[in-house]
């Protein structure tokens, strides 16, 4: 629905002042900070209007109004001025030092100081997901620990090692141990464990029964056991958001909060969405189905390497938060992320 300039300029002021300082707007305070000439009755009467519209609501215990996730989604769709790196506190200086702390440094730990750097400049959770990688090994081992009980080894390219423990029904030798090991080796290694998977599946049926399913448990167990050692998703400053009084107010919002860091699954599933956007991406809690709280915004966007998306990053906090500086933050800092990762 479109507003006119005079709904829209006092949405953006009441929208304003209200993440400023979380009291709902009366009248005559937007009359005093809209620069409108307008009488308070008037102001009245388009916040009527507005409220009709459902872009603001009038809490019960004032006579001033606050805005709903409608009146935040039209305010930084199209009302927002955002600011530029300066105003949203990153200077030259800061800017050189997150640059400094991003570069010559390993995948993982250039993530980790992304997630930090988020929570430490807007004092809410910075969140980023690792790029998703296949699961590719270089080499693997097979160790007999008991009577059908064997340690499956695996080696990455990267010199990185996963172990899983596999249960079988046939009590292998020693030496057909060290043989299944040396055909997946030879024939299978620096594949992805998805391609091991099929060539396996249809390569293989020459060879014995009990050594094809040994190879076909193998390649199974080393894909789970990497992706469960992988850690999809990095967050740094929970606990800033116990600060936080719109979020904290009450104990079901903060049993809602802190389930989704843990289980991550509807995390997961909202920034895998915000990786297939273009920019910065803003989800409104309220509005979106994946957004478990009305009080809760998620600041979005996705970072490259070597020009493909390989990840999202962001910054979770109240829906009343200062949008105009949250967003340059998130977005400078997924580019940073991606200039370091594709060095």
């Amino acid at each position: 629905m479109q507003l006119d300039i005079r709904a829209q300029t006092l949405l953006k002021a009441l929208v304003e002042r209200y993440i400023a300082d979380g009291q709902p707007v009366g009248s005559r305070a937007l009359s005093k900070i809209s620069g409108l000439e307008l009488s308070p009755a008037t102001i009245r009467n388009v916040m009527a209007d507005l409220e009709e519209m459902g872009f603001v609501a009038s809490p019960h215990t004032s006579a001033g109004r606050i805005p709903t996730p409608r009146g935040y989604r039209v305010f930084v769709d199209t009302l927002l001025t955002v600011q530029d790196v300066n105003g949203a506190g990153m200077d030259s200086r800061l800017q050189s030092s997150l640059q400094s702390n991003m570069n010559a440094q390993p995948p993982q730990k250039l993530i980790a100081n992304a997630a930090q750097i988020l929570s430490s400049l807007t004092q809410f959770a910075g969140v980023v997901v690792t790029p998703r990688t296949e699961s590719i090994f270089q080499q693997v081992e097979f160790l007999r620990l008991s009577e059908k009980r064997i340690l499956l080894v695996v080696v990455t390219p990267a010199g990185e090692v996963h172990n899983r423990l596999l249960l079988t029904d046939v009590d292998y030798t020693p030496t057909q141990l060290v043989q299944a090991a040396n055909y997946l080796n030879q024939n299978f290694g620096g594949l992805s464990f998805t391609d091991a998977r099929t060539r396996i599946n249809s390569e293989l049926r020459q060879l014995q029964n009990d050594m094809t399913r040994l190879m076909q448990a193998a390649v199974e167990a080393g894909s789970n056991a990497m992706d469960e050692d992988n850690d999809e998703v990095v967050i740094s400053g929970e606990r800033n958001l116990l600060n936080v009084q719109d979020l904290s107010s009450n104990m079901s919002s903060l049993r809602k909060l802190f389930d989704m860091f843990e289980q991550k699954n509807s995390l997961m599933q909202l920034l895998d969405v915000s990786s297939k956007a273009t920019g910065v991406q803003i989800f409104i809690g309220g509005e979106s189905q994946l957004v478990p709280m009305e009080e809760m915004s998620i600041v979005t966007a996705p970072y490259e390497v070597n020009g493909k998306i390989v990840g999202t990053l962001g910054v979770i906090g109240p829906t009343r938060m200062a949008y105009e500086r949250v967003i340059p933050i998130v977005d400078i800092t997924s580019k940073l992320l991606s200039n370091a990762l594709s060095q």
